[in-house]
């Protein structure tokens, strides 16, 4: 009996899941320059489809693919039984912003070139770091994001006020939806990813009544359809995950400061895959947006978790 114990004692732990080996051994920062290349690159090929589907409907089969991806993926609502109170209504609310934030950036991008849209995406960040620590540092960071936001709205306020006025919603929902899915990264009771699965569950109920009926023409097109669960893939999928991957192992304030590169991301993507060569105005708008994001630095402390 003494010796089966040993041989027992002596056989290797059991190795963790091969993702969760990636996860844990491969750099933080990695993570997030992969979701910040399909963070736009998804919504570039979606622009495309507005053509052949409504931006509300592609909101739709953006969030409604990758929902039914996740659900065959993880099949999250096994973990349901065993969260708290709490927990459910943080993954239903960060469900309800992914719904909404994507409805309007969709809006958004339809009417705006991409890199506007994501330079005004990152003025919130902005702002409440330079409103949560009134240091020099922020000051400085506000003194470059006003103007540069201003330069690109006053660029497109006259001709597109509606793009606009979905572009700011956009940015509040953005940071809404850092701090969320912060917190879920974070959460013990249940994986990163399936927390992910569960919120993209909620979205996808969410998303229904605002995009279905713009959707209905792409159920009888296959290449549309296809199309739009391909935007799903690369926009709400491979993002949103590593996000959670990075997120996991990054502060929140390290991780904020990271999103200095998304206007550029976006503008090299909006030149790229829909020639939206921008202007020197433009140009200059979105520097100083990258700037102000790069240099504000937010407090540690309880908050930034």
């Amino acid at each position: 009996m003494a010796t089966r114990l040993r041989k027992r004692a002596a056989l290797p732990a059991p190795r963790a899941p091969r993702i969760a080996r990636i996860a844990e051994s491969a750099p933080p920062h990695a993570f997030f320059v992969a979701s910040a290349i399909f963070h736009y690159l998804g919504p570039a090929f979606a622009v495309l489809l507005f053509a052949r589907v409504d931006p509300l409907g592609v909101a739709w089969l953006r969030i409604v693919s990758a929902g039914a991806i996740f659900a065959v993926w993880r099949r999250p609502w096994r973990s349901l039984a065993s969260l708290d109170v709490a927990t459910r209504r943080l993954l239903l609310a960060l469900g309800v912003v992914l719904a909404v934030m994507n409805a309007c950036f969709y809006v958004a991008i339809d009417r705006l070139p991409l890199g506007t849209v994501a330079a005004i995406e990152f003025l919130p960040v902005i702002l409440l770091a330079a409103l949560g620590a009134r240091t020099p540092r922020n000051a400085l960071a506000l003194v470059l994001a006003v103007p540069g936001v201003y330069v690109l709205t006053d660029v497109r306020l006259e001709g597109e006020p509606v793009g606009v006025a979905f572009a700011f919603a956009n940015a509040l929902l953005f940071a809404v939806y850092i701090v969320l899915a912060h917190r879920v990264s974070r959460i013990e009771s249940i994986g990163r990813i399936d927390g992910l699965a569960l919120a993209m569950l909620v979205a996808t109920v969410a998303i229904t009544p605002l995009g279905a009926w713009g959707a209905a023409p792409a159920l009888l097109d296959p290449v549309a359809l296809a199309a739009g669960i391909g935007v799903g893939v690369a926009s709400s999928v491979i993002p949103y995950v590593f996000d959670q991957l990075a997120m996991g192992r990054l502060s929140r304030s390290t991780y904020s400061l990271l999103v200095s590169l998304l206007p550029a991301t976006a503008t090299v993507v909006g030149i790229v895959v829909l020639a939206q060569i921008p202007s020197q105005t433009e140009v200059l708008g979105v520097a100083l947006v990258v700037a102000a994001v790069a240099i504000h630095r937010e407090v540690a402390g309880p908050s930034s978790l």
